[in-house]
């Protein structure tokens, strides 16, 4: 993803960016899973999705985002409303497959709506926290990743 303004230098900005793409990885399988008419793949993948964006959300949410919200409440509150969309979706799929017919359709679209957000984090959050976050700011941001960690497999967050 990113590369231009160096915030992948950071580990937080790194790890986040790094969960995304694993995430937006995980986007295509979906609509693999969709156009082969499989469901239960499709659910499958919707619950790994929510598990990596559970610490990840918290991370934002927890570390990253009260430390911009000052300078942009708007946009933050926006990302903070697409993430209990992006949950609500995902999370219907948390015991298995919906029943519910229009579920694959809605899951397709809040998973478009997902590829958006990341663009607007990459594009937007991560190069103004690198630019307005102070050293107390990131170092609350890892303590939420400390405690929290990642859902990244052979990760060390």
């Amino acid at each position: 993803m990113c590369e231009y303004c160096g915030c992948q230098a950071l580990t937080a900005i790194r790890d986040l960016t790094n969960e995304h793409e694993a995430v937006v990885n995980l986007i295509g399988a979906v609509r693999a899973a969709h156009r082969d008419g499989d469901t239960p793949r499709a659910a499958a993948a919707a619950r790994h999705i929510a598990a990596l964006l559970r610490p990840h959300t918290e991370v934002e949410e927890r570390g990253l985002f009260p430390a911009l919200a000052g300078e942009f409440p708007d946009h933050i509150a926006v990302l903070e409303a697409e993430h209990r969309h992006i949950e609500a979706v995902l999370g219907e799929a948390a015991d298995g497959t919906p029943a519910d017919p229009t579920w694959p359709g809605r899951l397709l679209d809040t998973l478009g709506r997902l590829r958006a957000h990341i663009l607007k984090e990459q594009d937007g959050v991560f190069p103004a926290a690198l630019a307005l976050l102070s050293t107390a700011d990131w170092e609350a941001v890892e303590a939420v990743r400390t405690r929290v960690g990642t859902a990244l497999p052979n990760a060390t967050g």
